[in-house]
């Protein structure tokens, strides 16, 4: 027996809610028609109510959690030898996946020291560059690649 003021059941009541749950905001309705058609399942008591939610919370982070990669942790099929199996085959994968990642940290690695390699040789050749103008011009000054005739005609096409 229950001691709700509103019962699971077909009453003027329910059905008056569950219209203005509709009217209203519909997901209300659909609350107010699933607690007329199933309330009693729920038993109508809070300690069943508490549990209930307590279940549904649970079963929410275990799908939570397999999405999330562990899969096998909370998973039993109820054959002990299947689940053995399947625990051990499920621990060798996430070795191979832990190994995996590993060498594609290590790949990443070398590539970011190849790249490295590669720009302090092309900076080293750069500035080899740079001595070797700078000790082939007998005046030091640095030239800009004109000829100073080439200034003159410009100028003089300027003017």
């Amino acid at each position: 027996m229950t001691t709700s003021i509103i019962k699971p059941q077909w009453s003027p009541l329910t059905i008056a809610l569950m219209v203005l749950g509709f009217i209203f905001f519909w997901p209300l309705g659909l609350g107010v028609l699933a607690y007329i058609l199933w309330g009693e399942y729920f038993g109508g008591s809070r300690e069943q109510a508490e549990a209930w939610v307590d279940r549904q919370r649970s079963n929410w982070r275990d799908m939570k959690s397999r999405k999330h990669g562990r899969r096998h942790s909370h998973f039993r099929t109820g054959n002990a030898a299947f689940d053995s199996y399947r625990e051990s085959e499920m621990k060798r994968l996430d070795e191979e996946r832990r190994r995996l990642e590993e060498e594609r940290q290590e790949f990443e690695d070398f590539l970011r020291n190849l790249h490295a390699a590669r720009d302090r040789e092309e900076f080293d050749r750069f500035m080899a560059e740079r001595e070797r103008r700078h000790h082939n011009d007998p005046n030091g000054e640095h030239s800009n690649g004109h000829d100073d005739n080439h200034r003159d005609e410009d100028r003089r096409d300027r003017d």
